[in-house]
Formats: structure tokens, C-alpha cells, sequence
């Protein structure tokens, strides 16, 4: 089977994870590609994502990494297991970019969310004429086609709020984007007013942060942080009007768990947070 030119977020990740605890091992990708009696491209792709691995070849792994973290080796050989078509994301392979895939993904495995947004709502809480209206709004302009695919694409993401076990999902946001009337008026006030309904679920923590706080101004960038089954499965996704990246060294992890801690002490308690939107509601 010759590489994968895109592997997902979560096929990246396991290579990444086998790699850190063969460099924590002392090993090098020579030595585990001896293991197989391959070679060590072989072991580089792997490691990178672009080939896949079986649950019995990370357990060999593991052993001769010396790493006694079975619960590690169970997450990593789930991901093993995983393939393409298995999941609802995978129809649009092909339709969307990959990151709008891996995000999707990454949101479904997750043990918990905690999301950071300066102008807009978490996807997961975006009604469908406010998703409309900030694809339209892209620039260039995009086909027709392609705004209804992201608009679906984002619509279905919200499945995880349903399901029987959802995850606990944490959403601190600013004043600014409760300001924003994206789509007009109208949609904007039926967004709030759905961000109310959303906010009273249990598993549901929803924060403002109002203009009038002055300690919190480290608003550049849309912040997801996804804990994983495992804290090491941990990972950050920085978004911005270009570009989205996922990130999973334990500094930079650190470093986003501290800035969601911060934010989270700058912003209003959850109650006081819906009747400040409600507020801003009413004045649509």
C-alpha cells in the first residue's frame, strides 16, 4: 500500500505519539524498523501518518519502548483500528478540505471541549442561516455547492451534543461576537436566543467575556483544546480567517490549557452569562 498523501489529524497523531515514546526510549528508527525487518522509511512513514500500523505491531512497540502506559497503547491501537468510511465525515472526503475533516474528527473522540472565540459562536452552536452567512461572506466568493457543503458539514458536527454520552463541552466567547450581527439582524437575534437554549444543557458551560473586563485581551485566535481518552491524546487547533493548525507538543498543550484558565476567570459565571445574552438579545 503506498503512503497517504493527507493522513487525518488522528492517523497524524498516532505516528506522532509512536514516535515520542521510540525518542523517549532511546531508540532509533532504525532499530524499530529492525524490529519488523523493514526499512526505515517505512518506520518514518508510520511516524509521520502516511502509512498505517497494526494493534499488534504498536504492542511489539510498546514492549521494546519499554512503555508500561497500557492505557496509551489501547487509545493508540483504537485509532490503529479506525478506517476511512467508518465515520460520517468521511462522505465529504473529496467535497471539503481536510482540515474541515479533522476537526470533525477530533470533536467526535474527544473526552471533553473547551473552545475560545473573539468574533464568532463555536460551530457546534452555529444555527444554519448564521453558518450560511459566514460562508457567503468568504472570500473570493465561494460556488454555490461549496457553501451548502460547509453548511452541512457544520450542521452535522453538532451530533455530538446528542449523543447518549456527549462530551462536556466548555464555550468561552466574547462580547464581540455576541455584538456581530452576522446574516442581519433577525439572524443574529434567533442565533442568541438559540445560544440560551443551547446553554442550558447540562453538559453545557457557557461564558462571556463582556468589553468591559480589562485583564483578558489575548483575543488573536479561534482556540479548540480536545482532551483526549488519555491526557497525552490531548491537542490544540488554532483557526484563523486563513489557515487551521493542531498542535500536541505538552509545552504548547500547556501553555492553551493556562490561556483557557485565564479566560475562564476573566469571563462572567454561567448564569450571569445568559442573561447578559439574553440582554443582548432583546436589544435586537
Amino acid at each position: 500500500m503506498p503512503p497517504r498523501d493527507n493522513p487525518t489529524a488522528r492517523q497524524a497523531r498516532l505516528g506522532a505519539e509512536l514516535k515520542k515514546l521510540r525518542i523517549r526510549a532511546g531508540k532509533t528508527a532504525r532499530e524499530a524498523a529492525g524490529l519488523f525487518s523493514t526499512d526505515q522509511a517505512r518506520i518514518s512513514n508510520i511516524e509521520s501518518g502516511r502509512l498505517g500500523i497494526s494493534e499488534e505491531r504498536i504492542r511489539k512497540l510498546a514492549v521494546f519502548y519499554d512503555c508500561v502506559d497500557t492505557a496509551l497503547i489501547e487509545a493508540l491501537c483504537t485509532i490503529a483500528s479506525e478506517h476511512r468510511g467508518q465515520y460520517w465525515w468521511d462522505e465529504y472526503r473529496g467535497i471539503l478540505a481536510p482540515s474541515f475533516l479533522d476537526v470533525a474528527e477530533v470533536e467526535h473522540h474527544a473526552k471533553y471541549l473547551r473552545y475560545l472565540q473573539p468574533v464568532t459562536f463555536p460551530g457546534v452552536f452555529q444555527i444554519e442561516d448564521y453558518a450560511r452567512a459566514l460562508f457567503e461572506s468568504v472570500l473570493p466568493k465561494l460556488p454555490a455547492n461549496e457553501v451548502q457543503a460547509r453548511v452541512d458539514h457544520r450542521l452535522r458536527r453538532q451530533s455530538i451534543l446528542d449523543r447518549e454520552s456527549p462530551p462536556d463541552l466548555e464555550a468561552i466567547v466574547h462580547e464581540a461576537a455576541l455584538r456581530m450581527r452576522i446574516g442581519g439582524r433577525k439572524i443574529a437575534r434567533k442565533q442568541l436566543e438559540h445560544l440560551i437554549e443551547v446553554s442550558e444543557r447540562p453538559d453545557v458551560m457557557l461564558r462571556i467575556i463582556p468589553f468591559a473586563n480589562e485583564s483578558f485581551i489575548n483575543l488573536t485566535q479561534t482556540l479548540l483544546y480536545a482532551g483526549g481518552v488519555v491526557p497525552q491524546l490531548d491537542s490544540a487547533h488554532l483557526d484563523n480567517s486563513f489557515e487551521g493548525r493542531f498542535l500536541d507538543a505538552a509545552a504548547e498543550l500547556d501553555k492553551y490549557r493556562t490561556l483557557l484558565d485565564f479566560a475562564e476567570q476573566a469571563s462572567l459565571e454561567p448564569a450571569e452569562s445568559r442573561s447578559f445574552i439574553h440582554h443582548i438579545a432583546r436589544e435586537l
